[in-house]
Protein backbone atom coordinates (compact mmCIF):
# COMPACT_ATOMS: atom_id res chain seq x y z
CA UNK A 1 0.00 0.00 0.00
CA UNK A 2 1.28 3.43 -0.96
CA UNK A 3 1.41 6.42 1.37
CA UNK A 4 2.07 9.89 -0.07
CA UNK A 5 3.66 12.24 2.47
CA UNK A 6 3.09 15.31 0.36
CA UNK A 7 4.42 17.83 2.88
CA UNK A 8 7.19 15.58 4.14
CA UNK A 9 7.62 13.13 7.01
CA UNK A 10 10.54 12.33 9.32
CA UNK A 11 12.87 9.45 8.57
CA UNK A 12 11.68 7.75 11.76
CA UNK A 13 8.13 7.85 10.38
CA UNK A 14 9.27 6.48 7.02
CA UNK A 15 11.18 3.66 8.72
CA UNK A 16 8.20 2.71 10.90
CA UNK A 17 5.82 2.65 7.93
CA UNK A 18 8.26 0.72 5.74
CA UNK A 19 8.74 -1.85 8.50
CA UNK A 20 4.98 -2.42 8.44
CA UNK A 21 4.89 -3.05 4.70
CA UNK A 22 3.93 0.38 3.38
CA UNK A 23 5.61 2.15 0.48
CA UNK A 24 6.25 5.77 1.44
CA UNK A 25 6.46 8.41 -1.29
CA UNK A 26 7.88 11.79 -0.27
CA UNK A 27 7.51 13.54 -3.63
CA UNK A 28 5.94 16.97 -3.19
CA UNK A 29 3.08 17.13 -5.68
CA UNK A 30 1.60 20.50 -6.63
CA UNK A 31 -1.98 21.02 -5.43
CA UNK A 32 -3.40 21.14 -8.97
CA UNK A 33 -1.65 17.86 -9.88
CA UNK A 34 -2.53 15.97 -6.73
CA UNK A 35 -5.70 14.33 -8.02
CA UNK A 36 -3.96 12.76 -11.03
CA UNK A 37 -0.95 11.67 -9.00
CA UNK A 38 -3.07 9.94 -6.33
CA UNK A 39 -5.17 8.12 -8.92
CA UNK A 40 -2.27 7.09 -11.17
CA UNK A 41 -0.30 5.72 -8.23
CA UNK A 42 -3.27 4.27 -6.31
CA UNK A 43 -2.36 6.14 -3.15
CA UNK A 44 -4.25 4.82 -0.09
CA UNK A 45 -2.95 7.30 2.48
CA UNK A 46 -2.29 11.03 2.04
CA UNK A 47 -0.22 12.77 4.70
CA UNK A 48 -0.15 16.56 4.82
CA UNK A 49 0.87 19.39 7.08
CA UNK A 50 -0.41 22.92 6.53
CA UNK A 51 0.51 23.46 2.87
CA UNK A 52 -1.60 20.84 1.09
CA UNK A 53 -5.40 21.28 1.03
CA UNK A 54 -7.69 18.24 1.08
CA UNK A 55 -11.14 19.46 0.07
CA UNK A 56 -14.33 17.71 -1.02
CA UNK A 57 -13.49 17.72 -4.72
CA UNK A 58 -10.16 15.95 -4.12
CA UNK A 59 -11.78 13.41 -1.80
CA UNK A 60 -14.52 12.65 -4.36
CA UNK A 61 -12.04 12.38 -7.22
CA UNK A 62 -9.69 9.89 -5.49
CA UNK A 63 -11.48 6.58 -4.77
CA UNK A 64 -8.26 4.81 -3.74
CA UNK A 65 -7.84 7.05 -0.69
CA UNK A 66 -8.60 5.36 2.61
CA UNK A 67 -6.82 7.70 5.01
CA UNK A 68 -5.86 11.36 5.37
CA UNK A 69 -3.30 12.26 8.01
CA UNK A 70 -2.32 15.69 9.31
CA UNK A 71 1.13 15.98 10.82
CA UNK A 72 0.26 18.47 13.54
CA UNK A 73 -2.76 19.83 15.37
CA UNK A 74 -5.12 21.98 13.32
CA UNK A 75 -7.01 20.34 10.46
CA UNK A 76 -8.60 23.41 8.89
CA UNK A 77 -6.93 22.51 5.56
CA UNK A 78 -8.92 19.26 5.46
CA UNK A 79 -12.68 18.78 5.03
CA UNK A 80 -12.66 16.44 8.01
CA UNK A 81 -16.35 15.67 8.49
CA UNK A 82 -16.94 15.20 4.77
CA UNK A 83 -14.03 12.77 4.54
CA UNK A 84 -15.24 10.78 7.53
CA UNK A 85 -18.77 10.68 6.15
CA UNK A 86 -17.30 9.19 2.97
CA UNK A 87 -15.71 6.43 5.04
CA UNK A 88 -12.13 7.73 5.17
CA UNK A 89 -9.98 7.70 8.28
CA UNK A 90 -8.82 11.20 9.25
CA UNK A 91 -6.02 11.38 11.81
CA UNK A 92 -3.69 13.97 13.30
CA UNK A 93 -1.02 14.26 16.00
CA UNK A 94 -2.36 16.81 18.49
CA UNK A 95 0.20 16.28 21.24
CA UNK A 96 3.40 15.72 19.26
CA UNK A 97 4.37 19.35 18.66
CA UNK A 98 3.02 21.06 21.80
CA UNK A 99 6.37 21.48 23.53
CA UNK A 100 8.02 22.80 20.35
CA UNK A 101 5.38 25.49 19.83
CA UNK A 102 5.61 26.50 23.49
CA UNK A 103 9.38 26.86 23.27
CA UNK A 104 9.05 29.04 20.17
CA UNK A 105 6.68 31.32 22.08
CA UNK A 106 9.40 31.88 24.64
CA UNK A 107 12.09 32.24 22.01
CA UNK A 108 10.06 35.17 20.67
CA UNK A 109 9.37 36.50 24.17
CA UNK A 110 13.00 36.53 25.28
CA UNK A 111 14.07 37.97 21.96
CA UNK A 112 11.49 40.77 22.09
CA UNK A 113 12.01 41.94 25.66
CA UNK A 114 15.76 42.25 24.99
CA UNK A 115 15.26 43.61 21.43
CA UNK A 116 17.19 40.75 19.85
CA UNK A 117 15.04 40.78 16.70
CA UNK A 118 16.03 44.41 16.12
CA UNK A 119 19.61 44.14 17.35
CA UNK A 120 20.29 41.22 15.00
CA UNK A 121 19.19 43.40 12.08
CA UNK A 122 21.13 46.51 13.05
CA UNK A 123 24.38 45.17 14.53
CA UNK A 124 25.65 43.85 11.16
CA UNK A 125 24.90 47.25 9.59
CA UNK A 126 26.01 49.65 12.33
CA UNK A 127 27.83 47.61 14.95
CA UNK A 128 31.27 48.96 14.08
CA UNK A 129 30.28 52.58 13.46
CA UNK A 130 27.50 53.08 16.03
CA UNK A 131 28.18 50.59 18.82
CA UNK A 132 27.46 53.02 21.65
CA UNK A 133 24.31 54.27 19.96
CA UNK A 134 22.96 50.77 19.51
CA UNK A 135 23.87 49.90 23.08
CA UNK A 136 21.80 52.86 24.26
CA UNK A 137 18.91 51.96 21.96
CA UNK A 138 18.69 48.38 23.15
CA UNK A 139 19.52 48.89 26.83
CA UNK A 140 15.92 49.17 28.05
CA UNK A 141 15.06 45.50 28.24
CA UNK A 142 12.81 43.92 30.84
CA UNK A 143 12.76 40.58 32.64
CA UNK A 144 9.98 38.03 32.23
CA UNK A 145 10.19 36.93 35.85
CA UNK A 146 7.34 38.40 37.85
CA UNK A 147 5.30 39.38 34.79
CA UNK A 148 1.83 38.02 34.01
CA UNK A 149 1.39 35.65 31.09
CA UNK A 150 -2.14 35.46 29.68
CA UNK A 151 -2.89 32.32 27.66
CA UNK A 152 -5.88 32.33 25.31
CA UNK A 153 -6.75 28.71 24.61
CA UNK A 154 -5.73 26.34 27.38
CA UNK A 155 -5.42 23.05 25.54
CA UNK A 156 -2.25 21.01 25.12
CA UNK A 157 -0.10 23.82 23.72
CA UNK A 158 -1.46 26.45 26.09
CA UNK A 159 -0.66 24.20 29.02
CA UNK A 160 2.89 23.61 27.75
CA UNK A 161 3.31 27.39 27.58
CA UNK A 162 2.06 27.59 31.17
CA UNK A 163 4.69 25.09 32.32
CA UNK A 164 7.53 27.17 30.89
CA UNK A 165 6.03 30.40 32.24
CA UNK A 166 5.76 28.94 35.73
CA UNK A 167 9.35 27.73 35.53
CA UNK A 168 10.48 31.20 34.47
CA UNK A 169 8.74 32.71 37.48
CA UNK A 170 5.80 34.30 35.73
CA UNK A 171 2.22 34.50 36.97
CA UNK A 172 -0.05 32.48 34.69
CA UNK A 173 -3.67 33.26 33.86
CA UNK A 174 -5.74 31.61 31.15
CA UNK A 175 -9.04 31.75 29.32
CA UNK A 176 -10.72 28.95 27.41
CA UNK A 177 -14.18 28.61 25.90
CA UNK A 178 -14.48 24.95 26.92
CA UNK A 179 -12.49 24.65 30.15
CA UNK A 180 -13.10 26.05 33.62
CA UNK A 181 -9.90 24.82 35.26
CA UNK A 182 -6.87 22.65 34.67
CA UNK A 183 -4.10 21.08 36.71
CA UNK A 184 -0.63 21.70 35.34
CA UNK A 185 2.05 19.21 36.37
CA UNK A 186 5.54 20.68 36.24
CA UNK A 187 8.22 17.93 36.24
CA UNK A 188 11.79 18.59 37.34
CA UNK A 189 15.11 16.98 36.38
CA UNK A 190 15.37 14.96 39.62
CA UNK A 191 12.05 13.17 39.21
CA UNK A 192 10.03 15.47 41.45
CA UNK A 193 6.92 17.23 40.16
CA UNK A 194 4.59 19.96 41.41
CA UNK A 195 0.94 20.45 40.48
CA UNK A 196 -0.53 23.89 39.83
CA UNK A 197 -4.29 24.38 39.67
CA UNK A 198 -5.30 27.15 37.25
CA UNK A 199 -8.88 28.39 37.03
CA UNK A 200 -9.73 30.07 33.74
CA UNK A 201 -11.11 33.62 33.66
CA UNK A 202 -12.91 35.75 31.06
CA UNK A 203 -11.00 36.95 28.02
CA UNK A 204 -11.61 40.58 28.94
CA UNK A 205 -10.21 40.08 32.44
CA UNK A 206 -7.19 38.30 31.00
CA UNK A 207 -6.47 41.08 28.51
CA UNK A 208 -6.63 43.72 31.25
CA UNK A 209 -4.28 41.87 33.59
CA UNK A 210 -1.67 40.39 31.25
CA UNK A 211 1.77 41.80 30.50
CA UNK A 212 2.02 39.30 27.64
CA UNK A 213 -0.77 37.49 25.78
CA UNK A 214 -0.25 34.37 23.71
CA UNK A 215 -2.83 32.77 21.40
CA UNK A 216 -3.36 29.00 21.21
CA UNK A 217 -6.74 28.52 19.57
CA UNK A 218 -7.89 26.73 16.41
CA UNK A 219 -8.89 28.54 13.22
CA UNK A 220 -11.90 30.82 13.74
CA UNK A 221 -14.53 32.47 11.57
CA UNK A 222 -13.78 35.83 13.21
CA UNK A 223 -10.88 37.44 15.01
CA UNK A 224 -10.14 36.39 18.58
CA UNK A 225 -8.02 39.52 18.96
CA UNK A 226 -9.13 42.58 17.02
CA UNK A 227 -9.12 46.34 17.49
CA UNK A 228 -11.43 46.19 20.53
CA UNK A 229 -9.38 43.51 22.30
CA UNK A 230 -6.08 45.25 21.60
CA UNK A 231 -7.46 48.44 23.14
CA UNK A 232 -8.30 46.52 26.33
CA UNK A 233 -4.73 45.23 26.70
CA UNK A 234 -2.28 47.03 28.97
CA UNK A 235 -0.32 49.85 27.40
CA UNK A 236 3.17 48.55 26.71
CA UNK A 237 2.16 44.90 26.75
CA UNK A 238 3.07 42.15 24.30
CA UNK A 239 1.23 39.72 22.02
CA UNK A 240 2.29 36.45 20.37
CA UNK A 241 0.40 34.48 17.73
CA UNK A 242 1.79 31.02 17.08
CA UNK A 243 -1.65 29.48 16.57
CA UNK A 244 -3.35 30.18 13.23
CA UNK A 245 -3.46 33.03 10.78
CA UNK A 246 -6.84 34.74 10.92
CA UNK A 247 -7.34 34.65 14.68
CA UNK A 248 -5.57 38.01 15.00
CA UNK A 249 -6.40 41.22 13.13
CA UNK A 250 -2.95 42.02 11.74
CA UNK A 251 -3.87 45.53 10.55
CA UNK A 252 -5.20 46.42 13.99
CA UNK A 253 -2.00 45.01 15.51
CA UNK A 254 0.23 47.17 13.31
CA UNK A 255 -1.83 50.23 14.24
CA UNK A 256 -1.53 49.38 17.95
CA UNK A 257 2.26 49.06 17.58
CA UNK A 258 2.56 52.34 15.69
CA UNK A 259 0.40 54.06 18.31
CA UNK A 260 2.75 52.62 20.97
CA UNK A 261 -0.10 50.88 22.78
CA UNK A 262 1.42 47.44 22.09
CA UNK A 263 5.17 47.37 22.67
CA UNK A 264 6.01 43.77 21.74
CA UNK A 265 4.48 41.55 19.06
CA UNK A 266 5.51 38.26 17.49
CA UNK A 267 3.96 36.29 14.63
CA UNK A 268 4.71 32.75 13.52
CA UNK A 269 1.49 32.50 11.48
CA UNK A 270 -0.15 34.91 9.07
CA UNK A 271 -3.53 35.58 7.47
CA UNK A 272 -2.07 35.43 3.97
CA UNK A 273 0.40 32.57 4.09
CA UNK A 274 2.60 31.96 2.24
CA UNK A 275 2.70 35.64 1.24
CA UNK A 276 2.35 37.73 4.41
CA UNK A 277 1.51 41.40 4.08
CA UNK A 278 4.59 43.50 3.30
CA UNK A 279 3.78 45.94 6.11
CA UNK A 280 4.24 43.07 8.55
CA UNK A 281 7.50 41.89 7.02
CA UNK A 282 8.99 45.39 7.01
CA UNK A 283 7.85 46.45 10.49
CA UNK A 284 10.89 46.55 12.79
CA UNK A 285 8.66 46.23 15.85
CA UNK A 286 7.60 42.70 14.94
CA UNK A 287 9.45 39.50 15.74
CA UNK A 288 8.71 37.13 12.86
CA UNK A 289 9.14 33.46 11.98
CA UNK A 290 7.77 31.55 8.94
CA UNK A 291 5.31 29.14 10.63
CA UNK A 292 7.96 26.99 12.32
CA UNK A 293 6.21 26.29 15.63
CA UNK A 294 6.29 22.51 15.15
CA UNK A 295 9.50 22.47 13.12
CA UNK A 296 11.93 20.90 15.56
CA UNK A 297 13.69 17.61 14.97
CA UNK A 298 12.13 16.14 18.10
CA UNK A 299 8.59 17.17 17.19
CA UNK A 300 8.92 15.90 13.63
CA UNK A 301 10.18 12.56 14.91
CA UNK A 302 7.21 12.31 17.28
CA UNK A 303 4.81 13.31 14.49
CA UNK A 304 6.25 10.77 12.07
CA UNK A 305 6.22 7.83 14.46
CA UNK A 306 2.76 8.70 15.79
CA UNK A 307 1.33 8.91 12.26
CA UNK A 308 2.99 5.62 11.38
CA UNK A 309 1.51 3.93 14.43
CA UNK A 310 -2.00 5.15 13.68
CA UNK A 311 -1.75 4.25 9.99
CA UNK A 312 -0.53 0.74 10.77
CA UNK A 313 -3.34 0.19 13.28
CA UNK A 314 -6.01 1.45 10.87
CA UNK A 315 -4.90 0.02 7.52
CA UNK A 316 -3.11 -3.23 8.30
Amino acid sequence: MKILANDGISQSGIDALTANGFEVITTTVAQEQLENYINENKIVGLLVRSATKVRQNLIDACPSLKLIGRGGVGMDNIDVEYARNKGLHVINTPAASSASVAELVFAHLYGMVRFLHQSNREMPLEGDANFKGLKKNFAGGVELRGKTMGIIGFGRIGQEVAKIAIGVGMKVIATDAFMENATITLPFFDGRAIDFDIKTISKEALLKQSDFVTLHVPAQKKYVIGKTELAIMKKGSGLINAARGGVLDEIALVNAIENKHIKYAALDVFEKEPKPEIQLLMNPGLSLTPHIGAATQEAQDRIGTELASQISNLLK
